[in-house]
């Protein structure tokens, strides 16, 4: 199948929440990010705009009762930049997440220019 996307982890933020995961979860990560690289249209349950904020996503993945998100944003072309990721306790994703991962993505255009 061909590539519709391309992935680039930006620093360690992804690694770093990947390695604390159990073999079962990177699994499923690594089939998701598959799904996200390959699909033309990619469902909400794997990939969801975040409200309000400056085009950033959240890559959805769910394990048994365990949810996870990990923080994306497209860049020219099929760019999608991996942001950090985090396991999702509550039914909002809460508000510092959404900061750090703003804060991600400025790192990212400033270490471009």
């Amino acid at each position: 199948m061909s590539k519709k996307r391309e992935l680039f982890f930006f620093k360690n933020y992804f690694e770093e929440f990947y390695d604390s995961q159990n073999d079962k979860v990177k699994k499923k990560i690594l089939w998701t990010l598959r799904v996200i690289t390959e699909l033309d249209q990619i469902p909400e349950i794997y990939l969801k705009h975040i409200k309000n904020s400056t085009g950033l996503y959240e890559i959805r993945v769910q394990v048994g009762s365990n949810i996870f998100r990990i923080f994306c944003f497209f860049d020219i072309d099929n760019l999608v930049v991996i942001g950090h990721g985090f396991q999702k306790k509550t039914q909002k994703t809460p508000k510092q997440q959404i900061e750090k991962a703003e804060q991600i993505k400025r790192e990212y255009y400033d270490s471009k220019e």
